[in-house]
C-alpha cells in the first residue's frame, strides 16, 4: 500500500480551503444592510401618507343663526338657521302665532316653510296659502338669519361658535327687581340664570320655586317667550322683560 506524501496532503487541504471562499462568496446577496436602508420608506397600515392626510375641525360657517323677530298681525314669527359648512341644514319657527285659527294655521305653514327654506338655502320661498301673514312674517326673519350667517362668514370667524355673557336690565316689580343673565353660545342660549329676584318672607318662597323654572324655560325656548309659573305672576313678568332686554344686547 502506497503512503501519501505529506506535501500533497497539504497542497489538497490548501486547494480545498479556497474553493469553499470561493463558493460562499458567490453565495452572497446582491444587496447590502446599507442599501436597503436606502429604499423609501413606506407608510405603516391604516395611515396616510402626508400628502393624503386631512385636518380635523369644525368647518367654518357652522353653528346656529337666530332671525329677528318679525311682528305679523296676529303675532311675531322669528326663525332660527342651524347652519353646516355654509349650508343650512335646518330651519325652525323659535316663535309663531298661537291659540286659535292663528294656531291652526301655524301648524300648517311652518313645516312646509322650514322645509322650503332649507331646499332653498335663501328667502326666495313660497308663501303658504291661507297663512299669508305668517309666512311674509318668516321671510322677513329668514332673510335677517340668514345676512346674520353671511356677516359672519364675511368676517372670517364663525361669530355663533363663541359663547358669551349678556345681562339684561334689572326690572321693576311689585316685590322687588328682576334681573337676568344669560351665557350665549352657537346662536343659542347655554345658561340663564337671576342675578336679582324678590327675596324674604312669602317673596323669597316664590322665587325659589319659580326662577329654576324660568332658567329651564329661557334655555329650552331660546325667546322670551315663556310661559309664567303659577303663583308668580309678576316674578315672571320681570323675568321676561330682563331676558329679553338681555336677547336685544345680545343681538337677537
Amino acid at each position: 500500500m502506497r503512503k501519501s506524501h505529506p506535501v500533497r496532503r497539504v497542497v489538497l487541504a490548501t486547494a480545498a480551503t479556497v474553493s469553499g471562499v470561493v463558493l460562499l462568496l458567490s453565495l452572497k446577496p446582491a444587496s447590502d444592510p446599507a442599501a436597503a436602508g436606502a429604499a423609501p420608506r413606506q407608510p405603516a397600515a391604516g395611515q396616510e401618507a402626508p400628502q393624503g392626510g386631512t385636518q380635523g375641525g369644525v368647518q367654518a360657517g357652522s353653528g346656529a343663526v337666530t332671525g329677528d323677530a318679525a311682528q305679523t298681525q296676529y303675532g311675531a314669527v322669528q326663525v332660527r338657521l342651524t347652519v353646516s359648512a355654509g349650508k343650512i341644514t335646518e330651519a325652525e319657527a323659535v316663535q309663531a302665532p298661537k291659540g286659535g285659527l292663528s294656531g291652526q294655521k301655524t301648524q300648517l305653514a311652518v313645516p312646509r316653510l322650514n322645509q322650503q327654506a332649507v331646499a332653498a338655502q335663501s328667502a326666495d320661498i313660497d308663501v303658504v296659502s291661507g297663512a299669508t301673514y305668517t309666512s311674509e312674517g318668516y321671510k322677513k326673519s329668514l332673510q335677517s338669519a340668514l345676512d346674520k350667517m353671511q356677516k359672519e362668514s364675511s368676517s372670517g370667524s364663525s361669530g355663533a361658535a363663541q359663547a358669551r355673557t349678556v345681562t339684561g336690565e334689572a326690572v321693576q316689580t311689585q316685590y322687588g327687581p328682576v334681573q337676568v343673565r344669560i351665557t350665549v353660545g352657537a346662536g343659542k342660549i347655554t345658561k340663564a340664570e337671576a342675578v336679582q329676584a324678590p327675596k324674604g318672607g312669602l317673596s323669597g318662597q316664590k322665587t325659589q320655586l319659580a326662577v329654576p323654572r324660568l332658567n329651564q324655560a329661557a334655555v329650552a325656548a331660546g325667546t322670551a317667550d315663556i310661559d309664567a309659573v303659577s303663583g308668580a305672576t309678576y316674578t315672571s313678568s320681570g323675568y321676561r322683560q330682563s331676558l329679553q332686554s338681555a336677547l336685544d344686547r345680545a343681538g337677537g
